[in-house]
């Protein structure tokens, strides 16, 4: 029985560990609703971390080619995220017309988006952290001059 025990222990620490890691740069949320018959309902929660690991799995010349259409951007994303983790509550753009709404901001060091109508629902969350993390895997793979 005993060997039970520390089995299950061991089980139960590792899916601790492995959660904490695949969890630690947070979750992006995507949620879509349209409100007319037939309309989509798109909600996906998927943890951040899945965004650095599909960059690992792309092939290399891909990101490359990637890389280097967006090199002369890189320095103004680094300096934006930079600035973003500053500010973790804040709203940049927010704009009311009736019974539409668009928000653009920073909640909790997530980028938020959020666009509501009569006929649509759009909530995005991605971490600032996530963005850097590509920030910095395009810089690492950008052709250097």
């Amino acid at each position: 029985m005993l060997i039970i025990a520390k089995i299950a222990l061991g089980f139960g620490a590792t899916l601790a560990v492995g959660g904490a890691y695949v969890f630690h740069e947070g979750v992006i949320n995507v949620d879509v609703d349209e409100f007319r018959p037939g309309g989509s309902h798109v909600h996906v929660w998927a943890p951040a971390t899945v965004v650095s690991l599909g960059m690992r799995v792309v092939p290399r010349h891909h990101l490359e080619q990637a890389a280097s259409r967006v090199q002369p951007f890189l320095p103004v994303l680094r300096e934006v995220t930079k600035e973003l983790k500053r500010f973790p509550n804040a709203t940049f753009v927010e704009v009311k017309d009736g019974t539409d709404h668009v928000f653009i901001g920073t909640a909790d060091g997530k980028i938020r988006i959020d666009a509501v109508s009569d006929t649509e629902t759009v909530h995005l969350r991605i971490p600032i952290e996530t963005v850097d993390n590509v920030a910095d895997r395009l810089e690492a793979d950008a052709p250097t001059i």
